[in-house]
Protein backbone atom coordinates (compact mmCIF):
# COMPACT_ATOMS: atom_id res chain seq x y z
CA UNK A 1 0.00 0.00 0.00
CA UNK A 2 1.07 3.71 -0.81
CA UNK A 3 0.85 6.32 2.00
CA UNK A 4 1.69 10.20 1.47
CA UNK A 5 2.04 12.04 4.54
CA UNK A 6 1.55 15.76 4.12
CA UNK A 7 3.19 17.39 7.11
CA UNK A 8 2.94 21.44 7.45
CA UNK A 9 3.63 23.69 10.46
CA UNK A 10 0.83 24.54 13.06
CA UNK A 11 -0.90 27.57 12.56
CA UNK A 12 1.24 30.79 14.91
CA UNK A 13 4.29 28.64 14.11
CA UNK A 14 7.25 30.90 12.39
CA UNK A 15 7.66 29.80 8.82
CA UNK A 16 10.90 31.62 8.06
CA UNK A 17 11.09 29.64 5.43
CA UNK A 18 7.21 30.37 3.70
CA UNK A 19 8.21 34.05 4.50
CA UNK A 20 11.42 33.83 1.75
CA UNK A 21 9.22 32.36 -0.76
CA UNK A 22 7.25 34.86 -0.39
CA UNK A 23 9.31 37.69 -0.39
CA UNK A 24 11.22 36.02 -4.02
CA UNK A 25 7.76 35.65 -5.66
CA UNK A 26 7.09 39.25 -4.80
CA UNK A 27 10.48 39.98 -6.01
CA UNK A 28 9.71 38.52 -9.31
CA UNK A 29 6.98 39.93 -9.79
CA UNK A 30 3.97 37.78 -8.30
CA UNK A 31 2.07 40.42 -6.31
CA UNK A 32 -0.71 38.66 -5.67
CA UNK A 33 1.02 36.18 -3.26
CA UNK A 34 -0.56 36.51 0.37
CA UNK A 35 0.77 34.13 2.95
CA UNK A 36 3.15 31.52 2.16
CA UNK A 37 3.17 28.43 4.25
CA UNK A 38 5.90 25.45 3.28
CA UNK A 39 5.82 21.94 4.41
CA UNK A 40 6.84 18.68 3.02
CA UNK A 41 5.48 15.53 1.67
CA UNK A 42 6.61 11.92 2.47
CA UNK A 43 5.95 9.38 0.44
CA UNK A 44 5.97 5.66 1.67
CA UNK A 45 5.52 1.80 0.58
CA UNK A 46 4.24 -0.05 3.08
CA UNK A 47 4.08 -3.98 3.11
CA UNK A 48 0.38 -4.28 4.21
CA UNK A 49 -2.93 -4.80 2.83
CA UNK A 50 -5.27 -3.94 5.52
CA UNK A 51 -6.33 -0.10 5.19
CA UNK A 52 -6.30 0.20 8.77
CA UNK A 53 -3.49 -1.74 9.32
CA UNK A 54 -1.39 0.26 6.98
CA UNK A 55 -2.59 3.52 8.75
CA UNK A 56 -1.60 2.73 12.15
CA UNK A 57 1.74 1.82 10.96
CA UNK A 58 2.18 4.94 9.01
CA UNK A 59 0.83 7.30 12.61
CA UNK A 60 2.84 5.96 14.24
CA UNK A 61 6.12 6.68 12.24
CA UNK A 62 4.61 10.36 12.09
CA UNK A 63 4.83 9.98 16.18
CA UNK A 64 7.86 8.48 16.45
CA UNK A 65 10.00 10.52 13.57
CA UNK A 66 7.97 12.00 10.36
CA UNK A 67 6.94 14.84 12.09
CA UNK A 68 7.52 16.73 15.35
CA UNK A 69 3.57 16.63 16.74
CA UNK A 70 4.62 20.01 18.80
CA UNK A 71 4.94 22.14 15.93
CA UNK A 72 3.50 19.90 12.76
CA UNK A 73 0.01 19.04 11.94
CA UNK A 74 0.18 15.72 9.52
CA UNK A 75 -2.73 14.28 7.08
CA UNK A 76 -2.10 10.50 6.12
CA UNK A 77 -3.27 9.66 2.93
CA UNK A 78 -3.26 6.21 1.31
CA UNK A 79 -3.64 4.24 -2.03
CA UNK A 80 -3.51 0.85 -3.41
Amino acid sequence: MKAKVHITLKNGVLDPQGKAIASALHGLGFDGVGEVRQGKVIELQVNETDEARAREQVEAMCKKLLANPVMENYTIELSA
